[in-house]
């Protein structure tokens, strides 16, 4: 995998319009996701264009620990996965899960269902991320999870345990991603008898589920679901290599190119992602264009520019919270006070993103409500430079290169963005291709 030396700070000029085409890098969402059904299905798997990032090599590595081989092929993104049908070779290991809430949840729930002797760790900010949902949705049906720090939170010790459930419930309103975990280990469960997964009040980040469901499909496993309430799997299925499967673009990464097109005229086109993806980020392009954004969708791209001022939004994103946050910078190039509604998940995320916002957006002269589980950003008469923290979160990092940019409204600023590399958790390559669109040399 490659890798990327970073500064401890980037400083980005002001720039006055942007232009190009941007290749993506794959999805995070899919790659993992993938990586998992790849290693418990039967046969080997073909992965093309996998995403080369922190969070999945992070699966990779979690995975060459649980005995599952898999090989890069030499100067590609290609990855041959041999999977183990649904019996891991290792049944004791450590696993290091960094930060990456995408490996470590759906391991969570493959690992207390395979059976085993497994601890699962990560850096600092994973142990404040909550996991409880998920580990009292399988304690409750026999499985043996512990806490081995604070409840609630990783560090896990999993154990074997003894399902004896036809049916289960997990709360869906913190993260989608604990009925993903419980999805994907399904037909594990579902050996002998159906299983119903059932979500307890709302589930947020509803088009994160469907790319679960749609590749659990592409591997060979139904699932029949009644709305967003209940989750059925029939008996017997298993996971079956579906020979070559290609990885989208990542539709969150496409947000800040988008943004950039539509603040600084563009076009700018990205090339990965298209009007047939199943990501439901691509949902931004809807917000963009209330904006103001003039936006073009074709099979494989999607390309934004604009030539006015910016309008506000009022607007819930319960659906897109990682392009949401694009969104919120988009917000300081309008004419008025914008508001996100519906992203309390961000307050779990690789950190506080509601609290982290409000508190870089206020450095650039923005006034900024925020509430519980929302984001008013009234933008200033001119931005002001600052120097953005990025509280090691790729995505407050890319999120505000936008400030550097000259909208119709107003004109970007010098902005210095403390500590770059955490964009190696998703976009490692992300300040040079900014750079490119910029036309722009980094300092």
């Amino acid at each position: 995998m490659k890798s990327i030396s970073y500064p401890r700070y980037i400083d980005l000029h002001p720039v006055a319009h942007v232009q190009g085409r941007v290749k993506l890098p794959g999805s995070k969402s899919i790659s993992n996701r993938t990586l998992l059904l790849a290693a418990l299905a039967e046969g080997v798997s073909d992965i093309k264009d996998l995403l080369a990032s922190d969070d999945t090599l992070v699966m990779l590595m979690a995975l060459q620990q649980l005995g599952v081989k898999w090989e890069q092929r030499e100067g590609s993104r290609d990855y041959l996965v041999h999977g183990v049908d649904g019996v891991l070779p290792v049944h004791q290991a450590d696993l290091f899960m960094g930060n990456a809430g995408t490996a470590i949840r759906p391991l969570t729930a493959a690992l207390a269902v395979l059976g085993g002797d497994y601890t699962l760790h990560g850096v600092p900010r994973m142990h404040e991320r909550p996991i409880g949902d998920l580990v009292d949705a399988l304690n409750a049906v026999g499985m043996r999870i512990e806490y081995t720090g604070n409840p609630g939170y990783p560090p896990l010790h999993i154990r074997r345990g003894q399902l004896n459930a036809q049916k289960m419930q997990v709360r869906g309103n913190v993260s989608s991603q604990f009925l993903t975990a419980l999805l994907m280990a399904a037909p594990m469960m579902a050996r002998e008898q159906p299983l119903t997964i059932e979500v307890a009040g709302e589930l947020i980040s509803k088009p994160y589920i469907e790319i679960t469901l749609n590749l659990m499909q592409r591997f060979g496993v139904e699932v029949e679901r009644d709305g967003w309430q209940s989750f059925t799997v029939a008996a017997g299925q298993r996971y079956r290599s579906p020979g070559v499967i290609h990885v989208e673009g990542d539709a969150s990464s496409a947000s800040y190119f988008l943004a950039a097109g539509m603040i600084a005229g563009g076009p700018v086109r990205v090339e990965g992602v298209g009007k047939n993806s199943i990501q439901g980020d691509v949902r931004l392009v809807d917000a963009l264009r209330q904006m103001g954004a003039e936006i073009t969708v074709g099979d494989n791209w999607i390309e934004a520019s604009s030539n006015g001022v910016l309008k506000p939004i009022d607007i819930d994103l319960n659906h897109i919270p990682d392009a949401a946050m694009t969104l919120a910078v988009a917000a300081l190039y309008t004419d008025g006070t914008s508001t996100l509604r519906n992203i309390g998940s961000w307050r779990v995320k690789e950190t506080d993103r509601l609290a982290a916002m409000a508190t870089e957006l206020r450095k650039l002269g923005a006034t900024v409500e925020e509430g519980a589980d929302y984001l008013r950003v009234t933008p200033p008469a001119a931005l002001t430079p600052a120097t953005i923290d990025t509280y090691d979160d790729h995505r407050m990092a890319m999120c505000f290169s936008l400030a550097s940019l000259d909208g119709a409204a107003r004109r970007g600023v010098a902005v210095r963005i403390n500590d770059p590399a955490c964009v190696g958790k998703t976009f490692p390559e992300y300040f040079s291709v900014f750079a490119d669109i910029a036309r722009q040399t980094l300092i």
